[in-house]
């Protein structure tokens, strides 16, 4: 059975054009690497109707429990202008000991570090199992991947006992932040609908303009709340405000808005929207107009309490980095917030400062410790 070099397979991993959704073959190929050092894999192709379909990957070695999960996605950002970045992003390279290239830190090198790991542990004996689910579409619609899989993982009544999520969860050093959890996110769609009319006859009409102010002025100065032990305080930020007027001598007859929510565990989506709706029919009604709401839910607030396997987690990082995690659930969204359903799970890998820009860049000395980390993780879970 071979040992895989993280560099190496890191490399490999990031010559696939795998711009999400878009495959490109790097599914394929890790499950060739996995199957060459005893995993079964079963590769996972969903598909709705209004997306394109995504594969993902579950991959398994041994069938007793326990059953310690890594999670990850081998889809990538696209990489913007080719001609700002010191290297073809799809043809990495190392400079000045940096591994430069699209998914260096989110998060194909973080994949290759935990199979690596894998290879080096995997003939010593342990009683348990060791999965991937890697997923394709992480960084797009997140419809027909993790969501998906945890699903089918459900229906097979797979059983995982903790997941680790190998995202970069450090912003400068390597070993500064495990996430225990994440605030949930939700984006509301507001229409305010009026009555057209001249300018100079506003008697005549019904401006949405000052209502959609009003209404906008009223959410952004909520106070959500004051945070909690383990969140930071909810905030509702609106990005878009828009009317559709070709005329400057025309009231218009609908304003249009977009906001967002980042939430704790002290709301859900639906305690939030019964807030927000409140607001809006109040408004309207002593306004006198009427108005049109939908909502996009990337997903719900959580918490995974911290327990032994987190604490091991934070001493075996700190034993190899010097330093000791901070448990935080602050950042947007990950695949967390759907395998959370069917088991405790924590995040930890590379440092993000770079990921998603031009020269995306991870330290071929990060790699190696994070290799060695996770082997450290693995020993330890399965003492």
């Amino acid at each position: 059975m071979p040992i895989l070099n993280e560099l190496k397979l890191a490399k490999e991993l990031m010559m696939f054009p795998s711009i999400t959704p878009i495959d490109a073959g790097a599914i394929n190929f890790l499950s060739k690497k996995l199957r060459s050092i005893g995993f079964k894999c079963k590769i996972l192709e969903f598909k709705s109707k209004n997306s394109k379909p995504v594969k993902n990957l579950y991959a398994k070695l041994g069938k007793s429990e326990p059953n310690f999960c890594y999670a990850g996605h081998t889809d990538v950002v696209p990489p913007g202008n080719l001609n700002d970045w010191t290297v073809n992003p799809f043809k990495p390279a190392v400079k000045r000991n940096y591994l430069i290239g699209r998914g260096a830190n989110d998060m194909k090198a973080s994949i290759a570090c935990f199979v690596s790991a894998v290879s080096k542990f995997k003939s010593k004996k342990f009683k348990g199992s060791i999965s991937l689910l890697i997923t394709g579409d992480e960084e797009g619609e997140a419809i027909n991947g993790s969501k998906k899989v945890v699903e089918y993982l459900k229906r097979k009544k797979e059983k995982i006992n903790f997941c680790l999520v190998g995202e970069p969860t450090n912003q400068n050093k390597l070993g500064e932040m495990i996430k225990i959890g994440r605030r949930g996110s939700i984006t509301g769609f507001l229409t305010v609908h009026g009555v057209q009319g001249h300018v100079a006859y506003p008697h005549d009409a019904n401006n949405p303009a000052p209502i959609m102010v009003k209404i906008l002025n009223k959410i952004e100065n909520i106070k959500l709340d004051k945070g909690t032990k383990n969140f930071q305080p909810s905030n509702l930020e609106i990005v878009k405000m828009n009317i559709e007027n070709t005329a400057d001598n025309v009231i218009p007859s609908e304003a249009s808005a977009t906001f967002n929510i980042r939430f704790n565990n002290k709301h859900s989506s639906s305690s939030l929207k019964r807030k927000l709706n409140n607001i809006f029919r109040k408004i309207c009604k002593e306004n006198k107009c009427s108005f049109k709401i939908s909502y996009m839910v990337s997903g719900e607030a959580f918490i995974t309490v911290p327990n032994q396997t987190t604490k091991m987690i934070q001493n075996t990082i700190k034993k190899i980095t010097k330093i000791k995690p901070k448990l935080s659930t602050s950042g947007g969204t990950s695949d967390a917030r759907f395998i959370r359903k069917i088991s405790p799970c924590v995040e930890f890998g590379l440092v993000g400062k770079t990921m998603h820009k031009i020269d995306e860049a991870v330290s071929v000395t990060d790699l190696k410790k994070l290799t060695n980390i996770y082997k450290n993780i693995l020993e330890n879970y399965f003492k």
